[in-house]
């Protein structure tokens, strides 16, 4: 069969690869055409954009872009009606996704949703769209089928985690070499305490954002942690020297979860990153700036739907780990907060026990895999 399938960031990249090889495991004659990275065109088929083209947040980046965005939504519609695949597979990336599912649907071209758009966060009118323009949807957070099924009477398949599969995967004692081992960055020099890690996002406005807070607040450690950043696969190494100069924080590329595996503590911005870091059992700190905090801060309240903004939080359905964002995000705040989690801290150890009943909301379920084998039943039946 014939599948094209859609990522506009590292994690869809990522996701989508995996779910591929999945497919491919179970239907010898899979073709694949894609929007996506790097890690999808390891897998085999035709890369036709890069999410790098397509990976832009903010209204006012959005606006800047409005032209680029416009032209990939029609070279993408094109592309899809010329190839005719069986099935478009879209991941996540709901403002680009969901206008290409109305267009498909009115194309009658069959749409699957893997990883669906987070409406319960905010935007929750989208369901009308989701309910027209989607033939199948796909969750991998278990809090989502109460939210699509009981409240929006909407049949989802949940199908577990993938972000919890690949890092148990990873964490296989061969996939783990040192980190110093691993870079051409040499390592610094002398006894340290450990690794506190910066996951600061994988788009160019996050990164610009976030990591400034993150390294001052980091600062006063430099002398007893290696302050280690990790660059976002999307992200060139040359944009990240403006902020890193006269710093001791080290850069490494491609290599978030080898980075994890050795760290003591992290300061994450909010998204996938959040659950990875908790997979890892890092105790960590989100933070996430925006512009007219005390404003936002305030929208925040009265237009979200939910009460927190990491899917550590969410899946736990309580405060597991702390949230520093809008108004409460502050370098002082940041600094503070993280030295509460370093060892011999305070909340360190309850956040670590607190991690095990997200680890367990989870379970043990191969996303991926469970996916292809329904979507593969559903196109054959």
């Amino acid at each position: 069969m014939k599948y094209y399938l859609i990522a506009g960031e590292a994690s869809g990249d990522l996701h989508a690869s995996r779910l591929m090889r999945s497919l491919k495991a179970r239907d010898a004659e899979a073709e694949f055409r894609y929007f996506g990275g790097d890690l999808m065109a390891a897998e085999g088929g035709t890369l036709v954009k890069h999410y790098r083209e397509l990976a832009y947040m903010g209204f006012i980046p959005v606006l800047l872009h409005l032209p680029t965005i416009l032209h990939n939504m029609k070279v993408c519609k094109r592309d899809i009606m010329a190839w005719q695949p069986d099935v478009v597979i879209l991941v996540d990336y709901p403002g680009f996704n969901l206008k290409i599912a109305k267009y498909l649907h009115r194309q009658n071209i069959k749409v699957y949703y893997y990883i669906s758009p987070k409406i319960w966060a905010w935007k929750e009118y989208r369901i009308k769209n989701i309910k027209r323009d989607v033939d199948e949807l796909f969750s991998i957070l278990p809090f989502e089928v109460e939210f699509f099924e009981k409240k929006h009477h909407y049949p989802i398949h949940y199908v577990g985690n993938p972000t919890a599969q690949e890092v148990r995967e990873y964490k296989d004692p061969s996939n783990l070499p040192c980190l110093g081992e691993a870079h051409d960055t040499p390592p610094k020099q002398g006894e340290t305490e450990g690794v506190i890690a910066l996951l600061a996002g994988s788009r160019k406005q996050e990164i610009k954002d976030n990591l400034p807070a993150m390294i001052e607040a980091t600062r006063h450690l430099a002398d007893r942690y290696d302050i280690i950043l990790a660059g976002a696969p999307s992200i060139p190494p040359e944009y990240y020297e403006p902020f890193l100069k006269g710093s001791s924080v080290r850069l490494v590329v491609n290599e978030t979860y080898r980075l994890l595996s050795e760290a003591t503590a992290a300061l994450v911005t909010s998204g996938t990153a959040t659950l990875e870091t908790c997979m890892f059992r890092v105790p960590q700190v989100v933070c996430y700036y925006t512009p007219l905090k005390r404003f936002i801060g305030m929208m925040r309240r009265l237009v979200l739907n939910v009460k927190y903004v990491s899917l550590v939080n969410l899946i736990a359905d309580r405060e597991v780990v702390t949230e520093l964002v809008a108004d409460t995000f502050s370098v002082d705040n940041i600094r503070r907060e993280l030295e509460k989690i370093l060892p011999g801290g305070p909340d360190r150890q309850r956040m670590l026990k607190d991690y095990e009943e997200v680890h367990r909301r989870l379970g043990e379920s191969d996303a991926p895999d469970r996916a292809s084998e329904i979507m593969i039943q559903l196109l054959t039946n």
